[in-house]
């Protein structure tokens, strides 16, 4: 059975971690320790980066074999069952919310993108211009036009288009995907909902309702023009560690109507520019590097707002060297920068203090800022013909392939 009622309004919790908001008590660091034992995940070991490398004859990507993406849920099952010739698919998504993401809203895609391609493999990705809607007061037709706007951006990822169906729920819901809506809505109290998401009465019921929404991409049925007659087929989802409660309720709820428990793997927060204390918010444009941000942009963010664990004086920092354990252009050099070698001496030689904060910084804005450039002309190349494209109802006749 899932541990799916986690939340105690009696007790005050040293960190919040769901789909709406992460913080830590007193603007601490998240410990993640604590969220896999509250979850009941797993940790993500070395012996799995070895088996993917092993089963994809590929090397395993920078955020799988660097612990960025750190936890589970049945990954084991997704890599036996691949292992006896039996293929899964991949489901993710992406909440529309603001014009442009920003970095830390790349990660799960670009490693999906690293997913699909090693193990060839069909992916759904959900935009959930409706829980936007009821999150962020946005109109229906501003919620959905920031689908179209993201799906861009997600396009821009490389995904392989004859293994990708997009969709926006306001669009797809219905038929098949919401007969699976209603039979994990009668799984489902209102008691159970509210511990697992923490839902007050001042809640209107959209929120409420939303759950089962997330819940049924988890299941092929929900795809007939995809996956008819596979109801047997196995659901791997890449998302970060604060999607857990969705998939806790549906796993919870998977084999009471006959389906598989999808599997999970996890991805730590991408931290602010100004520190650790949670994940990087879209609310603050300081907070955050956008794949819109100019050279100039990047290289005043990163100069101007990203928190470091040099010393005072150059004197000191000689001395004593820098505390990487929070220092953020290190943290985020681990994130994007792919050389082992090269970030292995640059971590030694600034926790040394032979390498000084300027120094670190200046490769960070050279990192970022091809990482952004290049998104920027793969996005200039998506037109709204390849976003019908991708979001068109069909079949992907080699989606196996």
């Amino acid at each position: 059975m899932e541990k799916v009622e986690d939340q105690n309004p009696q007790q005050e919790e040293d960190q919040v971690v769901n789909p709406w908001e992460v913080s830590a008590k007193d603007g601490g660091k998240i410990d993640y320790d604590k969220l896999i034992d509250k979850f009941g995940c797993q940790r993500l070991d070395q012996s799995f980066v070895d088996r993917v490398q092993r089963l994809t004859s590929r090397p395993p990507h920078v955020f799988l074999r660097r612990g960025v993406f750190f936890a589970h849920r049945d990954f084991n099952d997704i890599l036996d069952a691949y292992e006896r010739g039996q293929k899964f698919y991949l489901y993710t998504g992406r909440g529309p919310s603001s014009e442009a993401l920003h970095l830390g809203h790349l990660i799960p895609f670009m490693f999906t993108k690293y997913l699909q391609d090693a193990f060839k493999v069909p992916l759904v990705i959900q935009l959930t211009d409706d829980e936007k809607c009821m999150w962020k007061n946005l109109s229906v037709e501003e919620s959905q036009r920031l689908a179209r706007e993201n799906a861009k951006d997600i396009i821009a990822c490389g995904f392989d288009i004859s293994k990708t169906f997009i969709f926006s729920d306001f669009d797809y819901v219905g038929g098949a995907f919401y007969k699976n809506m209603v039979k994990v809505a009668k799984c489902v109290t209102y008691n159970k909902v509210v511990g697992i998401f923490g839902f007050t009465g001042e809640d209107h019921i959209g929120k409420v309702s939303f759950p089962p929404v997330q819940a049924v991409p988890s299941f092929p049925s929900s795809f007939p023009h995809l996956f008819s007659g596979k109801d047997d087929l196995r659901c791997l989802i890449p998302c970060a560690i604060d999607q857990d409660p969705y998939f806790r309720m549906t796993r919870d709820v998977a084999p009471r109507i006959g389906y598989h428990k999808p599997a999970l793997i996890e991805s730590l927060f991408f931290p602010a520019l100004q520190g650790e204390t949670g994940k990087m918010s879209a609310s603050d444009p300081n907070s955050a590097i956008y794949v819109t941000d100019s050279a100039k942009d990047i290289k005043y963010k990163v100069n101007k707002h990203a928190f470091t664990g040099g010393q005072e004086t150059i004197e000191k920092h000689r001395q004593y060297g820098a505390n990487l354990e929070v220092d953020i252009p290190i943290k985020y050099l681990n994130f994007f920068l792919e050389d082992d070698v090269e970030l292995e001496h640059i971590k030694k030689a600034y926790g040394a203090g032979r390498m000084l904060t300027g120094e670190v910084k200046k490769r960070l804005i050279e990192v970022l800022t091809e990482i952004v450039e290049r998104h920027r002309r793969a996005r200039a190349a998506v037109t709204d013909e390849m976003v019908d494209a991708f979001m068109a109802v069909r079949p992907l006749p080699n989606m196996f392939d």
